[in-house]
């Protein structure tokens, strides 16, 4: 049996004959797999540098419970969660992946163990368990743990805006939570997903069903992580006071922001009893319709005398709907343009058509500032969530249990945070330096790399034709502690 065994793993692991090419220059092309211990991947270590300087992993693997017995097992928490999490920046977003990464040198080191030394990593199997121990509890204490995350990276400033968003995607099996969409004509998941603006930081992502939030649900998420940042970031606040004698202590000034989905009577009542602000857009219907009629009219005036294609005014005023328990503050963004509408007689013809939108909020100041300048920027959440979820696969969510799949979820929220870290070591003015994760992935992360390691020592050698050989190592130095 043990011979059996010996013998389909010398099959497996053969290494593949030399083939040719087209030649080159009358030079013949051969190409052989015999180039030694390489990797595709070396720059998972600047992936590992900006683990060492933030610290998510740890804090996911601290967060977890681990029940397994300590004396009887191959792979530590930690080293299963960086592996995958590292895998996800690479590019590798199924856990299947790791049966053939589990022998990659580069990604053996970034996770702390000797590239040919060391024992190879978790396979696909032990990584798929990892992914369905977690109970709910676990997995609520994962979400605290990453907001703490957050709350402990970023300091509060003036006014912090949180973007909150849900986002779209399809299921093709019978897993928990999905729900009917009618707009996409298909079964799936609407993940919740929280950013900070200032920072572009991920705060919390949420699986859930393919439908519009409601109130009470509105309400939990924005209150729990509310108390969840204050808890630490008011400490702060007070501490900062009590070091300036005579200061007094503020609370953080937490302000939401989100699209009409959000603004409901639930979540804006909690927030008015609370201190918190919010800006959501809101639904039109006949009241505000007439309140901003003259408005309208006016505008629609002066349009037909101008040339502009599109003329704008805004308008704030108090209204109350009848399931309010107060008046809020709304502000009305009204736009005349000249629209196409052709006929058989004239097939250029244009006509003036008239647009309304609307926003609820506490902020005060001009309207079209707030309009404009904060409401209209959490178009920024929409790239945010691109790069979760396109170019991280934040909707890779195939597992059946709903517990898994928002650990998964989780985990591609760890590797927005390396990336990030990663991108904010380049300098300032570089082309690198506000591109998307996945130009970033080409440029510094998809490099290949000899790997020889000695009785001392380990040495990556780099190509020399390395196009960003100098960012790398500036980006390498700069995340070192030792740098």
């Amino acid at each position: 049996m043990h011979a059996l065994q010996r013998n389909a793993t010398a099959m497996t692991d053969a290494t593949p004959l030399p083939f040719d090419l087209p030649a080159i220059s009358r030079k013949k092309l051969t190409v052989d797999f015999d180039g030694g211990n390489q990797s595709s991947d070396a720059g998972v270590l600047l992936l590992r540098a900006a683990e060492q300087k933030i610290g998510i992993v740890k804090r996911i693997a601290a967060a977890l419970p681990d029940r397994h017995d300590q004396t009887r097992i191959r792979h530590r928490l930690a080293e299963i969660i960086g592996a995958r999490v590292f895998g996800i920046c690479c590019g590798y977003e199924d856990g299947v992946d790791q049966n053939a990464l589990r022998h990659d040198p580069a990604l053996k080191m970034a996770v702390g163990r000797c590239p040919e030394s060391g024992h190879d990593l978790a396979s696909q199997s032990t990584v798929s368990r990892f992914e369905n121990a977690p109970t709910k509890k676990d997995a609520a204490r994962l979400a605290g743990a990453l907001v703490d995350h957050f709350t402990h990276a970023v300091e509060p400033g003036h006014r912090d805006v949180f973007d909150i968003d849900d986002s779209f995607h399809a299921a093709y099996g019978g897993q928990q939570l999905t729900f009917w969409n009618a707009h996409h004509d298909e079964r799936g998941f609407a993940s919740m997903h929280i950013y900070h603006a200032g920072s572009g930081l991920p705060v919390a992502t949420i699986l859930r069903p393919a439908k519009t939030p409601g109130g009470a649900e509105v309400r939990a998420v924005i209150k729990h992580l509310t108390k969840r940042i204050r808890k630490t970031w008011d400490r702060d606040l007070r501490s900062d006071a009590e070091r300036r004698s005579g200061v007094q202590a503020k609370r953080a000034n937490i302000v939401w922001r989100g699209d009409s989905h959000y603004a409901r009577k639930e979540a804006m009542e909690w927030c008015d009893a609370n201190g918190v602000g919010y800006i959501f857009g809101f639904p039109g219907n006949s009241v505000l319709d007439a309140e901003v009629a003259e408005t309208s009219d006016h505008l629609r005036f002066w349009h037909a005398l101008s040339d502009a294609p599109k003329s704008r005014c805004y308008k704030a005023f108090w209204y109350q709907a009848g399931s309010w328990s107060a008046p809020r503050r709304v502000i009305a963004r009204i736009e005349a343009s000249m629209q196409p509408a052709p006929t058989k007689e004239q097939p250029d013809a244009m006509r003036q058509e008239i647009d309304v939108r609307y926003v609820v909020t506490t902020l005060d100041g001009d309207a079209e500032r707030l309009y404009e300048g904060v409401y209209c920027q959490r178009g920024q959440a929409e790239n945010l969530i691109k790069l979760h979820k396109a170019q991280l696969a934040s909707d890779r969510t195939s597992c059946t249990s709903a517990v898994a799949n928002q650990m998964r979820l989780m985990l591609t929220t760890a590797a927005f945070w390396l990336m990030h870290t990663v991108r904010s070591a380049i300098p300032e003015g570089h082309a690198l330096a506000k591109a998307e994760f996945n130009t970033l992935r080409l440029k510094l992360l998809k490099i290949g790399a000899r790997v020889v390691e000695y009785g001392h020592r380990i040495r990556v050698h780099l190509p020399t034709s390395c196009p960003e050989k100098t960012l790398f190592r500036r980006i390498a130095l700069g995340l070192s502690p030792f740098g």
